[in-house]
């Protein structure tokens, strides 16, 4: 996984372990295993939520482990136009690349640790795709998209996009150097992740060296989700074994506590686990296919308005989106 990372990780900031007797650690209330199915032009993804309460994952709705798949030539996939309304897109590249451009102009190539942050608002359309040579040379592919919900007061908020390049996100590591965190979004023990939310979150990708655990502080007023992207490990204090395509959700506390087993195996020789908490909307969701609203009318509506074209209209032409850095490939349009 070449999500960003350092050389030294002894040189980054150290989060401190909870003071005993002063932090009430989080005890584990499930662990699910994420199922498989397919998304957009076929890509496999794991289900993460799935099995899960939407009482335990307020403000988050969804979220697809997509790949790690090793594509041949020609195999590459990704989705056809498509919209939303009433929530924002995360998605988050660990290994591949994936493009996506939308009907509002945002858009951009994101690969190994780069993160888009699409609000779709009162309504979007929006394609992700590989690029062309990707699809020409084949290779690998891994990464999640993170659905979360907006509060009912900007659900009918304009679109927006982020574009957060990895090398922005916040590292810290732990203690004794175990481990390395990736903050994306929200805080950690006061440390600023770039991603700007309308729902309070936080979100953190980290990775554990074998052997390493970590008790990182956690907002009380949040709850609190650990997804094993790959890995075998434990959670919470009562060591509950946590593996590749599981998700933890946490009960209430100060704290949360996770793990690496001594012994991972040679395809994941490390623990890596994506860190998510937000503060709950509680209001009515309704959630079906693209749209995710308060009430079944207002699902009825963003059909309507989808038919109509009110949600957007796609691009005559494609708009090619660089970054500093961007090098051209031979073959490759965009």
């Amino acid at each position: 996984m070449p999500a960003i990372t350092v050389e030294d990780i002894l040189v980054l900031p150290r989060v401190p372990n909870p003071v005993a007797g002063e932090s009430r650690e989080r005890p584990v209330r499930s662990v699910t295993t994420a199922p498989g199915g397919f998304e957009g032009e076929g890509f496999p993804v794991r289900r993460a939520f799935a099995g899960v309460a939407l009482s335990d994952l307020d403000p988050f709705v969804h979220m697809d482990q997509m790949g790690e798949v090793d594509y041949g030539p020609g195999e590459p996939k990704g989705t056809p136009w498509h919209p939303h309304r009433g929530f924002e897109t995360v998605t988050y590249m660990i290994d591949g690349i994936f493009e996506h451009q939308d009907s509002n102009g945002g858009g951009g190539r994101i690969t190994d640790g780069d993160t888009q942050w699409m609000t779709a608002g009162a309504g979007i359309l929006h394609i992700e795709a590989p690029p062309e040579s990707l699809v020409v040379s084949g290779g690998l592919f891994h990464g999640i998209q993170l659905w979360v919900n907006l509060p009912r007061a900007n659900k009918w908020n304009p679109p927006r996009y982020q574009d957060i390049r990895g090398k922005e996100a916040t590292l810290l590591t732990t203690e004794d150097g175990g481990a390395l965190l990736r903050v994306i979004a929200g805080q950690v023990a006061g440390y600023q992740g770039p991603g700007s939310t309308f729902t309070p979150i936080t979100m953190v990708h980290a990775t554990l060296s074998p052997g390493a655990g970590m008790k990182l502080p956690w907002r009380a007023d949040f709850n609190a989700l650990a997804y094993v992207l790959a890995g075998n490990g434990y959670a919470g204090e009562e060591r509950r074994p946590v593996r590749t395509g599981q998700l933890v959700a946490f009960g209430p506390g100060d704290y949360l506590e996770i793990g690496a087993e001594r012994s991972q195996e040679v395809a994941s020789p490390n623990l890596e686990v994506v860190l998510l908490g937000g503060l709950p909307i509680r209001e009515p969701v309704v959630h079906y296919g693209p749209f995710v609203m308060n009430t079944r009318e207002e699902i009825m509506k963003a059909m309507e308005d989808y038919q109509a074209g009110r949600l957007g209209q796609i691009p005559a032409q494609p708009v090619p989106h660089r970054h500093p850095g961007d090098v051209d490939v031979p073959g490759d349009p965009s």
